[in-house]
């Protein structure tokens, strides 16, 4: 039986955030793709890094180890979501053949389509921390509810002005400023001006309630 490998983006050149560069090998056509994806795995849920995609399957790198065999659920925005297995995994990456086949193409189209869409964000982890709020008027503390690279839901018992900037700690002592895009019967959402690492995300995660 052939096993598909999916191309090595080190391999390829880097062309941005939606990638039109193409690698064909075999019957297969393959697309460079920078962007992140909420990839979930035995109800555990986590940030990967989508490195290249085909009709059939794509490349995620992580941070965690990953097991041949494992099913993925792949979101790569909140209304694509793709599921497969893995097929084999080295150093840090892995392929995974999709259940079904796929248009790349029209999976791009769309994610860009979303992308350019206002209200658009990127895939979020559920979270259940708490984290400090630091404004001129002193410190409160808020409860995250999700969590992204750039940016956090959150619950908190005050009031939280739609544009106002503040300082956000975050568990793990991680630190970054955030500006305030919306707020109401006390949940938030923050934009965070400088955004998280996977490695950022994880530590977080690790300190939840």
């Amino acid at each position: 039986m052939n096993q598909h490998r999916f191309s090595d983006p080190t391999e390829e050149q880097d062309i941005g955030a939606t990638g039109n560069s193409t690698d064909r090998r075999g019957t297969d056509r393959y697309r460079t793709v920078w962007r992140i994806a909420k990839v979930v795995r035995n109800g555990d849920a986590g940030l990967w890094r989508v490195r290249n995609m085909s009709d059939n399957g794509m490349m995620l790198a992580a941070d965690v180890p990953i097991s041949v065999g494992e099913a993925l659920e792949i979101s790569l925005s909140d209304t694509v979501t793709l599921r497969g297995k893995v097929v084999w995994s080295a150093e840090g990456r892995c392929g995974v053949a999709f259940d079904k086949e796929v248009d790349v193409a029209d999976v791009l189209k769309q994610l860009a389509a979303e992308q350019r869409a206002m209200g658009y964000r990127q895939p979020r982890l559920p979270v259940h921390s708490r984290a400090q709020a630091v404004t001129a008027e002193g410190t409160g503390n808020i409860e995250l509810v999700d969590l992204s690279q750039h940016g956090a839901g959150f619950l908190h018992d005050g009031h939280f002005e739609v544009g106002k900037e503040l300082d956000l700690i975050l568990p793990g002592g991680v630190k970054r400023r955030a500006i305030v895009r919306w707020s109401r019967a006390g949940r938030g959402g923050l934009w965070l001006t400088q955004p998280l690492d996977r490695a950022d995300l994880e530590s977080i995660r690790r300190f939840e309630n």
